[in-house]
């Protein structure tokens, strides 16, 4: 029997697992899935490695399984698996940690009160991010849980980065700079080193680039400064996040379109964006396909908005050694790329088309001042190894969520 690492990062209508074996202190993707469609359509469907389908199921049009519901049809899954793997431990993404957790901790009963004393600054993630470990401490109290913060990464910035220019009496109860994707930030940084040595130590801007979007400024490994502040919505236009906005912008809304607090939520959240400005679509890939002058204007806009805040982190960092492109569309979409290290040539990129094109690692030619780098980024992983090192030296035979009987 093989000791395993259970990864849940829940959201809002959809919980995405994974599985990782433990062999020789070494973590090995297993198999993974989610269960998306919550409230609506639900679907579960798990896969190994090489995707192959090894589970799945479809409840229908209209049927409303919840969080509860899709952590039991889990549950029952995993258990299936009884006699070949014996998870030791649940790692789960939580996007905020407030100003207590900036390291992975164990949930208990207060632990989890703390963070959900969090929600209201964060209410469209952290309750989602919490349900899980609710259920499962309430339905496998023995099992080791361990929550990840998206936070946690950022909290090496500098006060002065955290800060917004509001009373002391709003920064002291929370309002402030926290940032986000933090553990994808720090995968790049534990890889960076092998990858290129030089700008693991040197000044090094992170571009995490998917359906949300955000960047980060790295000296020596560790953030300096990051576009997204005191929610996922600020920093860049995302797919359907508006990015920064002056919040006169918010007051016009509710003064003279008398739009209420939840109207204005989806607009930001939902409704603008690439989506948005677009009038076509979140996702990248049909915005290039696009003829439509919209789709390229989106485009354009997100980036321009890129180059702004990339020149903002080279101030931040007094300089510029390496950019590395990351996520969805950072490893994927060649042409974004290559609009952005365009646009970056005064920083000292020179692309290189032929390795852009094909992918990288390194997209830069060898007369280029700054590095660009293509790196695949592993938020799943990263929650394994602080899970796995959380909980090192728990007992085995108390740690068996395999044991447990549907």
């Amino acid at each position: 029997m093989t000791d395993a690492i259970l990864v849940l990062n829940a959201g809002s209508s959809s919980i995405k697992f994974s599985v990782f074996l433990v062999e020789q202190d070494q973590l090995k993707l297993n198999l993974n899935g989610q269960i998306e469609g919550l409230f609506t359509s639900p679907r579960f469907l798990a896969k190994s490695t090489d995707g192959t389908v090894i589970s799945e199921k479809a409840w229908g049009e209209g049927v409303k399984l919840d969080h509860d519901g899709a952590i039991e049809h889990l549950r029952v899954f995993l258990g299936e698996l009884r006699g070949k793997l014996r998870p030791v431990g649940i790692g789960h993404r939580v996007v905020l940690g407030g100003l207590k957790y900036f390291q992975p901790v164990r949930v208990n009963a207060q632990v989890l009160a703390d963070l959900e004393q969090l929600i209201p600054l964060v209410p469209l993630h952290q309750p989602h991010n919490l349900a899980p470990i609710r259920l499962l401490l309430q339905r496998m109290p023995d099992v080791p849980q361990v929550a990840c913060f998206d936070t946690a990464f950022h909290h090496t910035n500098p006060p002065l980065a955290q800060m917004y220019a509001l009373p002391k009496e709003l920064n002291d109860a929370g309002v402030r700079r926290y940032g986000f994707h933090g553990l994808s930030y720090e995968y790049i940084a534990s890889v960076l080193p092998e990858a290129a040595p030089d700008a693991a130590a040197g000044r090094t801007v992170v571009l995490h680039l998917g359906n949300g979007s955000s960047m980060c400024a790295m000296n020596a490994g560790k953030s300096v400064a990051t576009t997204m502040g005191f929610s996922a919505l600020d920093g860049l236009p995302m797919g359907t996040r508006c990015g920064t906005l002056d919040p006169g912008v918010i007051l016009f809304l509710l003064d003279h379109r008398k739009m209420d607090v939840r109207a204005i939520e989806k607009l930001l959240s939902s409704q603008s964006g690439l989506l948005g400005v677009s009038g076509i679509s979140s996702d990248v890939r049909n915005l290039l396909e696009s003829q439509e002058p919209r789709a390229k204007l989106a485009l354009d806009l997100y980036v321009y908005r890129i180059g702004r805040e990339l020149g903002s982190l080279a101030a931040a960092l007094g300089g510029l050694d390496a950019i590395v492109f990351t996520a969805g569309i950072g490893q994927n979409a060649v042409p974004i790329r290559a609009s952005i290290c365009r646009d970056a040539a005064w920083l000292g990129v020179e692309l290189d088309p032929a390795a852009n094109n094909k992918g990288g690692p390194c997209i830069t030619t060898p007369r280029s001042r700054v590095t660009g780098l293509v790196l695949r980024t592993d938020e799943e992983l990263m929650i394994a190894r602080h899970a796995l090192r959380t909980v090192a030296g728990t007992p085995k035979e108390q740690t068996n969520i395999l044991a447990r009987t549907p």
